[in-house]
């Protein structure tokens, strides 16, 4: 079942002591990438649908992060490249909008557009911050594990101003993804922590935080758009906790926020 953050100061002041590191999802937790994905989309494709307003690109991004055909997932798995997944994603968009000039040669310079826009728009959410600088302060030792390859997502934290996180593990440095196991306590061994002193934070409630749980982790699921719990059967998990913001890791920790 899952539980919001501990009330009561006894439970804030028990779950503290009980984590000495903390490993962190990157997508939608620590880098706002729905919008640098958004604002690539346009740059990529304005070009070809010039007569678009907002609200069609709205509509546009929705469905490419949408990815009904399970791209991404797929690509994870290792059925695609990542530059495949991303052309057949934009393809299924425009294939849905009776767009009838993506051929090979559009897609690929679609691609390449894409790519070299999105680091410009890569930014951390604002409450990523305060909250790194509160654990640093701590002597809280932190990291991210991410379902991508590491060096592009070392990029993005790092385009994003992020350097600081050193700790990263990507699906290539294990050859799994989340949920496995191996990937999260692979993060745990690099912070130095037993994976019963760590707390893993993510968007994604069965990824994240069944799957960080069930690694032997504390899971936190942040769930930034109030979203409803899913249904997890057959699982293990006895808690995972629920956050709105990343500003409640500070108050669950017991941590100064400079804001």
């Amino acid at each position: 079942m899952t539980h919001n953050a501990p009330q009561n100061t006894l439970d804030s002041v028990a779950f503290a002591a009980r984590v000495k590191g903390v490993l962190f999802d990157i997508d939608e937790t620590l880098v706002d990438l729905v919008a640098a994905m958004s604002e690539a989309m346009i740059a990529a494709s304005e070009h070809l649908l010039p007569h678009f307003g907002p609200e069609e690109w709205s509509r546009f991004a929705a469905s490419y992060m949408a990815d009904v055909h399970n791209y991404y997932d797929r690509y994870v798995a290792g059925e695609f490249t990542f530059a495949e997944q991303r052309g057949l994603r934009a393809q299924a968009v425009f294939e849905e909008l009776g767009f009838t000039g993506f051929d090979a040669a559009v897609q690929a310079q679609w691609i390449a557009d894409f790519e070299e826009a999105q680091p410009r728009s890569i930014r951390a959410f604002a409450d990523v911050v305060p909250l790194l600088d509160a654990l640093d302060a701590a002597g809280i030792p932190y990291g991210a594990v991410s379902n991508n390859v590491h060096d592009y997502q070392r990029a993005k934290l790092d385009q994003a101003g992020l350097a600081r996180i050193g700790v990263l593990v990507g699906i290539d440095t294990v050859s799994v993804a989340k949920p496995d196991p191996a990937i999260f306590r692979e993060g745990c061994r690099l912070l130095g922590t037993a994976p019963e002193q760590t707390l893993y934070v993510g968007d994604n409630f069965m990824v994240d935080g069944v799957g960080s749980v069930n690694a032997g982790l504390h899971g936190m699921w942040l769930n930034r758009k109030g979203k409803a719990v899913p249904e997890a059967p057959g699982t293990t998990v006895e808690s995972i906790v629920t956050i709105a913001g990343l500003d409640e890791v500070s108050g669950l920790l017991g941590l100064n926020v400079r804001v």
